[in-house]
């Protein structure tokens, strides 16, 4: 053998001599090595750092299905509230006009401003040039949305507005509920 040649089943016992692997190695330390040197396990591993990866996306993408959910539900509110706020004219509906549009939500969460919504979803209604008939109404629905809440993320507003034409002399005035 030339000076830079290492046999490749044998180990280096002293400078100048060789001895096959097994008489040169015990036993115990070739299995060891060999169990430090392999790759058993390295799946387990990667998919204990993949899985949390994965789970936060999930969860993420559930978040924005639920805000977006929410978005739709406050649309939704403001269009029916601004549709009867412009053809209510003289009938008013069990109780006031604000509180009742606002107990249409879809969710509880919007109607009572539980579980994601932090405050219960925010009714406004407005007369943009005067309350005579022909003049527009605007209902603005918002709601306060904890975004990924774990995390400490921070909240942001849901906004939605509807404007319609008055076809009947309001009977309400303009403002929120709940003020």
């Amino acid at each position: 053998m030339k000076e830079n040649d290492q046999a490749v089943s044998a180990v280096q016992v002293g400078l100048d001599s060789w001895a096959p692997r097994d008489v040169a190695e015990p036993t115990t330390v070739r299995t060891t090595r060999r169990a430090l040197q392999g790759e058993r396990g390295q799946a387990s591993v990667e998919f204990g750092l993949v899985v949390p990866l994965v789970c936060f996306l999930i969860w993420t993408l559930v978040q924005f299905g639920l805000a977006l959910n929410y978005w739709l539900d406050t649309t939704q509110l403001a269009n029916q509230g601004a549709r009867l706020a412009a053809v209510v004219g003289d009938t008013d509906p069990s109780g006031d006009f604000k509180s009742w549009v606002q107990q249409q939500a879809l969710t509880t969460d919007l109607r009572n401003g539980t579980g994601d919504v932090t405050q219960a979803a925010k009714l406004c209604v407005s007369f943009p040039s005067g309350n005579t008939i022909g003049d527009p109404v605007r209902v603005t629905v918002t709601a306060k949305y904890h975004w990924i809440p774990f995390i400490g993320a921070a909240d942001f507003n849901i906004n939605s507005s509807s404007t319609m034409r008055l076809e009947q002399q309001p009977t309400f005035g303009a403002g929120c509920y709940p003020s």
